[in-house]
């Protein structure tokens, strides 16, 4: 089995986690109905994901170095396909709650440690594109999710969305398995010594430090922005979940382009200059959505531009963490998701209040100039040439 078919297989696991991920939103209203509670209270079911999915990153990095990426991926993808259909039987708020926690502490393995194995099976020269494949499959998930999972849940049930996804996940666990065994059953590399140590160590050395804090900047103004891009829709054009989720599939659609472009751009421009200029379209695309919220075709071509420049900008600062620590790879992508799942959480806090106060426009306004500002200190911080001059250290 060639790593290309490896990468597409990993971005199928990445594509049902991302779904996942944000499926619960667009069916919170018919879940509180269902269990009899009021929507605020059933919105404890996102907390419940995201906070072990954010915290249990740490955790696979290192468990990934000791014990070999594949079978961390295949292992914790299999007991996701099983909370994810216990999801479906959830008789109340607080055993479906315990579900979804369990379904965040297993989903946040797919993508730091896929990142990390891709590191390692495709050469330097083809990884960017390898890992913007990867990263476009992935959220092209995120962005059908509420397509996907309000089309279900309106044909048959809230419970049948988490069942269908079981069964869609237990057919791609299946087939990674079977057919990626042979190319990703990789020797653990490391092992014992103290788990914290190899971050302390990565967080020490200021290449690797300044690309984090960059990435963590994407994540506020990037996530930030993808997670009230559905509500400024529904505000703006009074669509259903099914239109909202049609209009959000131009960001995976971007995103997935950009994939597939972005390692022959990374050589013509240079890393640093795709990184800004992927920041810039996302800044381009904030202020088209404030800007023109009342054309759906501006709107749509805003939304397609954040998911193109995401995609160029965050392919890039991935590979460039693929190169961080190559003797404990999975800790250096381990740190890399948790930054941006972490500033994801803190633009989507400060999003909330922002609109409460200011209202939309004034919100993809801010994070536009923010993203741009962004871009400029970009090229500043990061070191283009950092995988062909100096590695980080061994990071344990």
């Amino acid at each position: 089995m060639n790593a290309k078919r490896l990468v597409f297989l990993l971005g199928l696991a990445g594509f049902i986690v991302m779904a996942d991920n944000w499926v619960v939103s667009p069916i919170l209203p018919a879940i509180a109905q269902s269990l009899h509670v009021p929507a605020a209270s059933a919105g404890i079911l996102i907390a419940a994901y995201m906070l072990p999915f954010g915290l249990f990153q740490l955790v696979y990095g290192p468990l990934a170095d000791r014990l070999g990426k594949f079978r961390v991926i295949s292992v914790t993808l299999a007991l996701f396909t099983l909370a994810t259909g216990l999801c479906g039987f959830g008789l109340g708020l607080a055993d479906l709650g315990a579900y979804r926690a369990l379904t965040g502490l297993f989903a946040a393995a797919t993508m730091p440690i896929s990142l990390a194995l891709i590191g390692d099976v495709v050469p330097l020269e083809e990884r960017q594109t390898a890992i913007g494949t990867f990263m476009g499959i992935s959220f092209l998930g995120q962005a059908l999710s509420m397509a996907i999972g309000g089309t279900i849940a309106y044909l048959v049930n809230w419970r049948g969305v988490f069942i269908a996804y079981a069964a869609l996940a237990g057919l791609i666990t299946v087939i990674l398995m079977t057919a990626g065994r042979r190319v990703a059953g990789q020797p653990a590399q490391r092992r014992g010594g103290p788990v914290l140590a190899p971050y302390v160590k990565l967080l020490g050395h200021l290449p690797s430090l300044a690309t984090y804090l960059v990435v963590l900047g994407e994540g506020v103004l990037v996530l930030g922005s993808f997670s009230y891009l559905g509500a400024n829709i529904a505000q703006a054009f009074h669509f259903n979940y099914l239109g909202i989720g049609l209009i959000m599939t131009a960001f995976g659609i971007g995103a997935v382009l950009a994939g597939r472009v972005s390692g022959e751009a990374a050589q013509r421009m240079g890393r640093k200059r795709l990184v800004a200029g992927g920041l810039l379209l996302g800044a381009v695309a904030d202020l088209l959505i404030a800007g023109f919220s009342a054309s759906l075709a501006l709107t749509v071509l805003g939304v397609f531009l954040l998911g193109l420049g995401f995609m160029l900008a965050h392919s890039t600062l991935l590979t460039l963490a693929t190169e961080f620590a190559q003797a404990a790879r999975g800790v250096a992508m381990s740190m890399v998701t948790f930054c941006f799942m972490v500033g994801g959480a803190i633009g989507t806090g400060l999003g909330a209040r922002l609109i409460a106060a200011q209202g939309y426009q004034a919100f993809f306004v801010l994070y536009g100039i923010l993203l741009l500002g962004l871009g400029m200190a970009g090229l500043v911080a990061i070191n283009e040439e950092f995988g062909q001059r100096k590695a980080a250290p061994a990071a344990g």
